[in-house]
């Protein structure tokens, strides 16, 4: 471990094995460490004795859920946007050829009482009873609208600028209902609060253009989720950037950050050794003194016998609950996968249902979610807190990635990976598709 590298990276979650593998592909020597024995940090999954290890220690799991080695249950449940930047990281790298992936069954947003499922064709829109008729004209124009404008076009404003206006004022101009504006915020453009109505309305549109273009590849939902659960995904960037050189070490503790007379980190020392290195990259937890708490993440890890019911027996979905229909201050999230995709036996499913802490009650903050499940086989529940770095890390070259939301997509952690590698390199990380023999560009 005495030399020198380019960069450290401390802990082996997601964000971090992106940075380096793709660090790994530019040229950079790259020391990975990681203080536990296995990949992924917050982003493993566990097979069924280690969930009980986690949750139960000293309890074994019941004969009746199956084998242990047939689940692989995530701590932090997320889609992928088949459309996101997070697969277009995965094709430019090539990192695909390690994982499988298969398409999420089903989006559902509540209204009221009952579960919907997010159209998905014109055809679903017509049929479904989640607006009147004369609210689908009205939101199909608006949905037209999202499809054909372009910011550098003002042809295609609509004779509304949104640039110059909040999400609020474009969804008035079109006259959508309180209900619509709840369906399109939240189950589409997949904001967690109302914030944005306040807020400029291009993001919005942008987000609602995703979802869109992510239903387009795939139908029924937006979303996809690979065979055997996210864990595979850190594993898959770990092994690009052994490819190109990177030196990975796992139960490796980390005993201090060393830095030079100007308060710059210079290298890391562990188990009497010291690595050198220009720049230190890592997750929260490393850096306990330069990062600040933001809040709290409430979840609970289902294991059902049955589909979630109202979701025509999917193998998959997400279930979004507006912040509106929960009656409180953050949407709540539910994700669910199965046997479908290799995370547990047949027979068996896995629900996650996530959000924002507000009270000293975090798991009653789950009921409304929950209840939507049915009846339960075992429930774990899992508090975990939020932290984002103080400081950018151009001075004292920490570059510290933040703690993962309770969405259940990955577009704000893809969000934070190119943040992060634009404040080490300077420049924005290239996406642009790999070229396919022939001189074509690669499309996922």
């Amino acid at each position: 471990m005495d030399e020198e590298y380019d960069v450290i990276i401390l802990g082996t979650g997601l964000k971090e094995c992106i940075l380096s593998g793709v660090l790994s592909v530019e040229g950079k020597k790259v020391l990975h460490m990681d203080r536990n024995g296995y990949y992924g940090g917050e982003c493993a999954s566990l097979n069924l004795n280690q969930l009980f290890e986690k949750f139960r220690a000293g309890v074994a799991p019941p004969a009746s859920l199956g084998a242990s080695r047939d689940y692989n249950v995530d701590i932090i449940p997320k889609f992928l946007m088949s459309c996101g930047v997070l697969v277009q990281i995965l094709v430019k790298t090539d990192v695909t050829r390690y994982l499988e992936f298969k398409a999420v069954d089903g989006s559902f947003v509540v209204n009221g009482t009952t579960v919907y499922k997010v159209p998905s064709t014109s055809g679903e829109a017509l049929k479904s009873s989640l607006m009147g008729i004369l609210e689908k004209r009205r939101c199909g124009k608006f949905l037209e609208f999202v499809g054909d404008y372009d910011e550098t076009d003002p042809k295609t404003f609509k004779n509304i600028d949104p640039k110059k206006s909040n999400s609020a004022e474009v969804f008035k101009y079109f006259g959508l209902s309180p209900d619509t504006i709840d369906f399109i915020g939240h189950a589409m453009a997949l904001w967690d609060n109302d914030k944005y109505l306040a807020e400029n309305s291009v993001e919005t549109l942008k987000r609602i253009r995703l979802y869109g273009e992510s239903v387009l590849r795939y139908g029924n939902s937006p979303y996809i989720y690979p065979l055997y659960g996210l864990g595979e995904m850190p594993q898959g960037f770990a092994r690009l950037s052994a490819i190109y050189g990177g030196t990975y070490m796992l139960n490796k503790p980390l005993d201090e950050i060393v830095y030079n007379g100007d308060g710059v980190a210079v290298g890391v020392k562990s188990e009497g050794e010291t690595a050198k290195a220009k720049f230190i990259v890592g997750d929260p937890s490393y850096f306990p003194d330069k990062v600040e708490h933001v809040g709290k993440v409430t979840s609970a890890i289902c294991v059902l016998s049955h589909p979630i019911p109202n979701t025509n027996n999917a193998e998959s979905a997400q279930i979004i609950i507006p912040q509106k229909e929960a009656k409180r201050q953050y949407d709540i999230y539910i994700s669910c996968v199965s046997a479908a995709h290799q995370v547990a036996p047949k027979g068996k499913w896995i629900a996650l249902v996530s959000t924002m802490v507000t009270t000293d009650k975090p798991e009653a903050e789950l009921e409304a979610g929950i209840k939507l499940l049915g009846q339960v086989d075992e429930i774990f529940y899992h508090v975990r807190d939020l932290y984002k770095p103080k400081g950018d890390g151009r001075k004292d070259q920490v570059f510290i990635t933040t703690s993962y939301d309770p969405e259940t997509h990955f577009e704000s952690t893809c969000q934070d990976i190119l943040d992060v590698y634009k404040r080490i390199t300077g420049k924005d990380m290239d996406l642009t598709p790999p070229k396919k023999e022939g001189g074509k560009e690669e499309a996922e």
